[in-house]
Order: C-alpha cells, then sequence, then structure tokens
C-alpha cells in the first residue's frame, strides 16, 4: 500500500481538485488553522447577543491592546473571529463595505443574515477558483434585526449556520459541552456573560484574567454594538472567580 502523503498526492495542492473520496483538502486544511486559533464564544440572549474572545496574550512583551479579535462592522452588528487574523481583518473590511453600500443604496442598515450570506458567498468562491487560497478565520456574526436577535457562525468552506449559542476555534467541544448542560432560552446578558467566562475558563484550562479577555456586546433596545472597557470587563471577571472559587471550597468540604 502507498503512504498516505503519496495518496493524497496532488490532490491537497490544488483548490480545485477533489480527491477520489470526495474532500477538498485545501479547505480542510483551512478549517485546522481555524481550529488552531484562539477561542470565540457567541450566546443568544432575550436581550441582545453576547460575543466572548480569549486573547491568548503569548509574551508579557506584547502591548495586549493591540490584539483585537472583536470587531464592529455597523451600529447593529458585532463580529468574533478565530483563525488567521489577517484572513479576518480583510473580511471585517468586507463586511463593513457591504453595510455601508446597503446604507447608500437604501438608506436602511443591512439585515444580519444578508450579511453573513454575503460574506459566505464571497468565502465559497475561494473554494472553487484556483489562484487564491480559501480565508483561514471562523466568524462568529452578531446582531439585531427587525427587533429580532441573531447568531450566525461561518467557516472557510461559506457554510452559513445559526445559533443560540456557539463557539469556534481551539476550545470548542469544551464551550459546547458547558452550553449544552447551562443554556437556556430565556437568558439574558447579565446572565449569559457569566456563562461564557465559565465555558472559556473550561476552554483554556483556567488560564484567563481580564487582560486576555473581551467582550462584545449588541443591545436589543437600542440595537447597538459595544465593546465592554476594561473596568466593566474586570467586575465580571473578578465576580465569576469569587464564584468559582467559593463553588471550588462547598465541592471539597462535601468530599
Amino acid at each position: 500500500m502507498q503512504p498516505m502523503n503519496a495518496q493524497m498526492g496532488g490532490y491537497d495542492r490544488a483548490i480545485t481538485v477533489f480527491s477520489p473520496d470526495g474532500r477538498l483538502y485545501q479547505v480542510e486544511y483551512a478549517r485546522e488553522a481555524v481550529k488552531r486559533g484562539t477561542t470565540a464564544v457567541g450566546i443568544k440572549c432575550l436581550d441582545g447577543v453576547v460575543l466572548i474572545v480569549d486573547k491568548r496574550v503569548s509574551s508579557r512583551l506584547l502591548e495586549q491592546s493591540s490584539i483585537e479579535k472583536i470587531f464592529k462592522i455597523d451600529d447593529h452588528i458585532g463580529v468574533a473571529s478565530s483563525g488567521l487574523v489577517g484572513d479576518a481583518r480583510a473580511l471585517v473590511d468586507r463586511a463593513r463595505v457591504e453595510s455601508q453600500i446597503n446604507r447608500v443604496s437604501y438608506n436602511e442598515a443591512i439585515e444580519i443574515e444578508t450579511l453573513s450570506k454575503k460574506l459566505c458567498d464571497h468565502m465559497q468562491t475561494l473554494t472553487q477558483y484556483g489562484g487564491a487560497r480559501p480565508y483561514g478565520t471562523a466568524l462568529l456574526i452578531a446582531g439585531v434585526s427587525e427587533e429580532q436577535t441573531r447568531l450566525f457562525e461561518t467557516d472557510p468552506s461559506g457554510t452559513l449556520l445559526e445559533y443560540k449559542a456557539t463557539a469556534i476555534g481551539t476550545g470548542r467541544p469544551a464551550v459546547m459541552k458547558v452550553f449544552e448542560e447551562d443554556y437556556k432560552d430565556d437568558m439574558k446578558i447579565s446572565e449569559a456573560i457569566p456563562m461564557g467566562l465559565k465555558a472559556l475558563h473550561a476552554a483554556t484550562e483556567g488560564k484567563f484574567d481580564v487582560n486576555t479577555v473581551e467582550i462584545g456586546v449588541v443591545v436589543l433596545e437600542n440595537s447597538l454594538f459595544k465593546k465592554m472597557s476594561r473596568d466593566e470587563i474586570k467586575e465580571y471577571v473578578d465576580r465569576f472567580e469569587e464564584d468559582y472559587s467559593s463553588e471550588n471550597k462547598e465541592k471539597s468540604s462535601e468530599e
């Protein structure tokens, strides 16, 4: 039998060539780039949508404010990314242009689903033609449309899915486990952020603090997206750490 690398041969070199078992290896490699990225979490609530990102600071010499994983697209739309940050920034720029074109053309804000589909259509074309590689990034697109909260997830193949709560990046399995157990349809932002921090804590094995967490919120009441300040994040992180330590004490006393 030939070794695996020989079997893959030319199939993983060209984006337009399917392997004999129906796979596009370059798209799968792009998905691997996303899986190796930092964890990003999205939660849909009654009164808004929450995005939480682990920035994973790799060096104490790094200026933490220079790491950006949550972006404002329009007044009512925010995006969190995982994977190659440069690719994410290119998609964010494209999304901002699409949003402004919609305002100029129709004198109204673009709908979340419309924008998400436009981005995914663009991502899908890069899996179909030679001369360019797929985007090595996935996005969580959060916003408010027609007085409804929406949360979409994209991937490098151009697939678009809508979720109540989801995650992308290296810690996705751990986060989804927490969400499966704890998520409720009637949650509010004030409840969703602690749950998101709990999920991120599980995904990072406790290695996060106020400097490595970024939080963005779209509020349903005024349909506005905002990134939380360091002081606001610190309040939530400190409260979570207090609750977490008291839970651990209770468990150890019971044992």
